[in-house]
């Protein structure tokens, strides 16, 4: 079997049998795809393969200067390629099974102020409701602020925004269904003002004779027929610029954290935001235990009696 079909099995197997949404899928393939080049250049494929040819594309990527958690990706596709080729009998050997992850720092989120997030809704609220807009233009900006209320009062993975389907319109209540990686579903609570920003989205969809009846809530003449995640961070970034705020330091996964932390700064539990970030392992959720941890520090410094300052000297 040749190189492509290896990885075309590999990959109808990640599809069928677990359940791999289609950005994972694409992943893998330029992860293996790479991985296939460096063994080209040395003259070797992936039946024929071993541990030092492993250890030198990881050696390889180092001096390239990839980060650590790159090399943790690249490496977890390769492994999961290599476990399927023996489990299916293609080779008698499994080459990663001795090989560390690279070591991983303990990164934190990217996040934003409470503050950041109302300066940035402000504004996007703030042009869609500009009088004398183009019917065009009333469905831009609409589209933007409906976008950001969803996905900071969701907490929503941004393929998952821009895909949803156009029956969300019809959602009347305060929670929606959406349908995650690996076709999870979850419950996902809508906030008051996404629900009037997504009136107001509707109504100037109408407006422009071009009401939402498709596949999708966020239809768009891209391949994928929505608006797409690329645009959206596009947008997003020169909306944070107009609205005063550093653009490099936005974008829709930024926002999705900013739900994450600020629920937990005010009380939420752990378990709670793993859910709604539709997260499978609460391991993936416990980045953000440094705000449980500062929240923690705060109420023991706040309310401890030991903390306590007495306006009466003892007697």
């Amino acid at each position: 079997m040749r190189e492509g079909h290896l990885l075309e099995a590999f990959l109808e197997m990640m599809s069928a049998e677990r359940g791999a949404a289609k950005n994972t899928l694409s992943s893998y393939q330029r992860d293996i795809t790479g991985y296939a080049e460096h063994l080209a250049d040395t003259g070797n494929t992936f039946l024929g393969s071993g541990t030092s040819d492993v250890r030198n594309y990881l050696a390889s990527m180092s001096r390239e200067g990839l980060s650590a958690s790159t090399q943790a990706r690249r490496l977890s596709a390769i492994r999961q390629f290599h476990s399927f080729l023996f489990s299916e009998g293609m080779r008698s050997d499994d080459p990663c099974g001795t090989i560390d992850s690279p070591k991983l720092g303990r990164t934190l989120p990217k996040t934003m102020s409470i503050a950041d997030v109302d300066q940035l809704i402000a504004r996007a609220q703030l042009e869609s409701s500009q009088p004398k807009l183009s019917a065009a233009k009333r469905v831009k900006t609409a589209r933007m602020h409906v976008l950001i209320e969803m996905l900071y009062a969701t907490g929503l993975r941004v393929s998952e925004l821009v895909g949803l389907p156009a029956t969300t319109a019809n959602v009347a209540g305060r929670f929606m269904t959406v349908i995650g990686k690996g076709n999870k579903e979850r419950i996902v609570p809508l906030s008051g003002r996404s629900r009037e920003a997504m009136a107001n989205y509707l109504e100037a969809m109408k407006q422009a004779r071009k009401p939402v009846s498709g596949r999708f809530l966020f239809p768009a003449g891209s391949g994928s027929g929505h608006y797409t995640r690329q645009a959206f961070a596009r947008d997003l970034k020169t909306l944070a610029d107009r609205a005063g705020l550093l653009p490099d330091l936005i974008s829709p996964h930024v926002l999705r954290h900013a739900f994450a932390s600020h629920l937990l700064q005010n009380g939420a539990d752990l378990r709670s935001v793993q859910q709604l970030l539709g997260h499978s392992d609460i391991s993936t959720t416990q980045i953000y235990t440094h705000v449980l941890e500062e929240r923690l520090r705060q109420l023991v410094e706040d309310h401890h009696p030991l903390n306590q300052s007495s306006d009466t000297e003892p007697d």
